[in-house]
């Protein structure tokens, strides 16, 4: 039997071993999307306790608490800290086959040096020992940074965002590690949304344009992506549906406009236009700035009606959407390289059953321009665990290109979820370690190298073009 979560968890053979231990965790973490919040950093923050750390706005934590019967008030509700971390505890100690619970141990692990398991019958032990340890200096955010080997953070960021934590870190020469801003501009596009008059309002006092037509909304856009540009960002994000592809006249989407400004309802055909001129229209300026596109799509969001309006979005309510046609993913990709406009694209689905689709369309698009100018982006969400990242390379090997895949992305919310890369990495190099053994590839340590700092660190770092030399 296998020690529990030991140097060698996940790591199956010596060549896995070694690809891990010589290369990839010795590589640093380039996070290149992530919903960390820019002025904890800027005021590097110290955390009083774990359950700010764990439990603050993680929804998947949140989810599991649910699935195990745990009242709402130790989830999100107004029970202590403490009463919330020993829920927690005594949910982690069930949660066998789930990710969680080697995320979880992996943070205290690396975070925390506790080597132990974490359920209901060590919570005290580990709450004052994770206590303890959080009022170190060395637990601040920066630190936490610093000591996860991160070089480069990518927040998300509204087009309406001053950006002034961004120019505070930038100011601060005593911290090294980069953070960017990285453009979001959902709330501009969702037409459909019964705030959207008052988002565009924002908008346009924020970029001194009026808007009163499309050809406004755009300027406006324009104008903040060049302030956007200006403080050092090169990554645009999309959540969507799913991406479609439902083209019309200007004068079409110009009328559609103006009747939303009117207070008039938007049918869904006409939503669908206006989101695929206006997906079209931002992804022609990603281009002429140089900046990557990522679309993460095939989530249907805020399921349950009763929390959404007792907790609002992003609290563990969302599911996969199975509706994701790739022939209009592929339509909008045609759309803008038979102008010669299409910009590095990063397709994500919440669906699983879209990678070998995905695969496919990837190799429509790729040019001489950038080594897989079209990825398709790490297993995402609810597919970020063992057989979903496996799954996800695999399919890519299969279809694609792998040694130029540009690896995993934190997406969290939390300042330990850097060991989210480790667990990636593990896998990574266990996947091709059996590869290697198995015959189905050499054993030319060269290559291999190269090819594993690659997918976890200098892809991304070529990709994306990141200021870092």
């Amino acid at each position: 039997m296998k020690k529990f979560m030991d140097e060698n968890f996940l790591l199956e053979t010596e060549t896995a071993q070694k690809l891990y231990h010589e290369y990839a965790a010795t590589t640093p973490i380039l996070d290149y999307h992530c919903h960390i919040n820019p002025k904890e950093i800027a005021e590097d923050r110290k955390f009083d306790n774990i359950t700010q750390v764990w439990l603050g706005g993680d929804h998947y934590k949140w989810r599991f608490m649910r699935s195990c019967g745990v009242d709402e008030k130790y989830i999100t509700g107004d029970a202590s800290d403490k009463e919330k971390f020993f829920k927690w505890a005594e949910c982690l100690g069930k949660a066998i086959g789930n990710p969680l619970f080697h995320w979880s141990h992996l943070e205290l692990q690396r975070y925390f040096d506790y080597h132990g398991v974490l359920n209901k019958n060590t919570a005290e032990e580990v709450w004052n020992l994770c206590n303890a340890k959080l009022q170190e200096d060395s637990m601040s955010v920066r630190n936490l940074i610093r000591q996860s080997n991160v070089t480069l953070i990518c927040t998300t960021d509204d087009p309406v965002d001053s950006l002034e934590w961004h120019q505070k870190i930038k100011a601060d020469e005593s911290f090294e590690v980069k953070v960017l801003p990285a453009w979001r501009p959902d709330k501009a596009m969702n037409i459909e949304k019964p705030e959207y008059l008052d988002y565009l309002a924002t908008l346009s006092k924020v970029s001194g344009i009026e808007i009163k037509s499309f050809a406004d909304l755009k300027a406006a856009l324009v104008n903040r992506m060049e302030f956007f540009a200006s403080q050092g960002c090169c990554v645009s994000d999309h959540a969507l549906e799913y991406v479609m592809y439902e083209p019309a006249t200007d004068e079409e989407i110009e009328e559609i406009f103006a009747n939303r400004l009117a207070g008039k309802p938007v049918c869904k055909t006409c939503e669908l236009k206006f989101k695929t001129a206006f997906m079209l229209f931002v992804a022609k300026e990603y281009n002429r700035l140089d900046w990557a596109m990522q679309l993460h799509y095939g989530c249907k969001r805020d399921n349950n009606e009763l929390m959404y309006q007792s907790l609002g979005p992003d609290t563990g309510f969302d599911c996969i959407n199975n509706y994701a046609p790739s022939a209009q993913m592929a339509d909008f990709l045609n759309a803008l390289i038979k102008t010669d406009q299409l910009p590095r694209t990063i397709i994500y689905s919440l669906n699983p059953n879209d990678n070998e689709a995905i695969g496919t369309i990837l190799g429509c698009f790729q040019d001489s321009t950038a080594v897989a100018k079209i990825q398709q982006g790490s297993a995402w969400w609810f597919n970020d665990h063992k057989v979903g990242m496996q799954n996800q390379m695999i399919s890519l090997a299969n279809l694609g290109n792998l040694s130029g895949f540009v690896g995993m992305l934190t997406d969290s919310r939390s300042f330990l979820s850097y060991t989210r890369h480790e667990y990636f990495r593990r896998i990574l190099c266990n996947l091709i370690g059996n590869w290697v053994e198995n015959g189905e590839y050499p054993c030319d340590w060269e290559i291999l190298e190269e090819i594993v700092r690659d997918i976890s660190y200098n892809n991304a770092k070529r990709y994306f073009k990141f200021p870092l030399d």
